[in-house]
């Protein structure tokens, strides 16, 4: 019974209404998903999608001519570190490659700020996850664009220097960077787990009141939480500048930590298993194989 009950409520899952199609109003779309499934289903339901997305992957890597660029956004506590760990557990670790940004390092700052991002790229035949992305560049730095001045860019003294044509031009050059990327065999997805404000205050008390993740907790946590407002803004800026057929967003209702990773690995098998042409290279007829296996046994 328990098992009809399960096929019946995947079936309600549309994933094609968490792809951004047209632009985006952020607070209206949800931030809770169930699914109807209790955790213990969304458990199973995940590990099943899981394996045929290591499945996949293995034949990725044989194949040898794509790469799969993965980009995660969010605020604090959307839960980016725990969905990469429980998606992607099941994956050869030669075969996946995560990336966490942080602030820009001095090295970093004397390139240009898509730089860092293109030589972390995944190579062809593998996962490459991005933990925070390129779109820190216009989105972080929209709340706080005293971090431009930083880049030391021409022109760029002062932060009145910095207008909505600076910011349209890094739009369009993420568009670029996205496209170029997709154009050479890069598949590309980019969710934003999309978290509610009393959640997240749930998720940084539970830092405090466990010793064991005191250590995620910092000051500064507070003092970003009070910009919610601009955050959530520029988020749906920056998504609505920049999906497309190529580089789509998805916006993955994060408050319940579960279903949100049972959405993301949805979504990332409902795209793959159409790539009909990925497949393990042949090494020869059937002939030829039995010919090798004789000459192994004579060996």
């Amino acid at each position: 019974m328990q098992s009809n009950q399960k096929i019946t409520s995947m079936a309600k899952i549309n994933l094609k209404k968490y792809r951004v199609k047209e632009k985006i109003n952020l607070p209206e779309l949800p931030t809770y998903e169930d699914f109807s499934l209790n955790e213990e289903n969304l458990k199973s339901e995940l590990k099943e999608v899981s394996k045929k997305l290591a499945d996949f992957q293995d034949v990725l890597y044989a194949h040898n001519k794509y790469s799969l660029l993965i980009c995660i956004q969010g605020m604090d506590t959307s839960g980016k570190d725990s969905l990469i760990k429980n998606v992607f557990k099941g994956f050869n670790s030669q075969g996946i490659e995560v990336h966490s940004f942080k602030s820009p390092s001095k090295k970093e700052l004397e390139h240009d700020y898509l730089w860092r991002h293109y030589i972390a790229l995944p190579e062809r035949g593998k996962f490459g996850i991005f933990n925070r992305t390129h779109y820190e560049n216009v989105i972080v730095t929209r709340v706080h664009p005293e971090y431009i001045l930083n880049e030391n860019l021409p022109k760029i003294t002062k932060i009145g220097d910095i207008n909505e044509n600076f910011w349209k031009k890094r739009f369009k050059q993420i568009r670029k960077f996205e496209k170029n990327l997709s154009e050479n065999g890069t598949i590309i997805f980019k969710f934003f787990l999309n978290i509610s404000k009393e959640e997240q205050k749930q998720r940084l008390l539970e830092r405090l009141n466990n010793s064991s993740k005191n250590w995620k907790f910092s000051k500064e946590d507070l003092n970003e939480r009070k910009l919610w407002d601009e955050y959530q803004k520029f988020y749906e800026e920056a998504i609505n500048e920049t999906y497309s057929k190529s580089a789509p967003w998805y916006v993955i209702p994060a408050d319940n930590k579960k279903a949100a990773r049972l959405l993301v690995a949805k979504i990332l098998w409902n795209r793959l298993k159409n790539y009909d042409n990925i497949k393990y290279p042949e090494i020869g007829n059937e002939a030829n194989i039995e010919k090798y296996k004789e000459e192994l046994l004579k060996s």
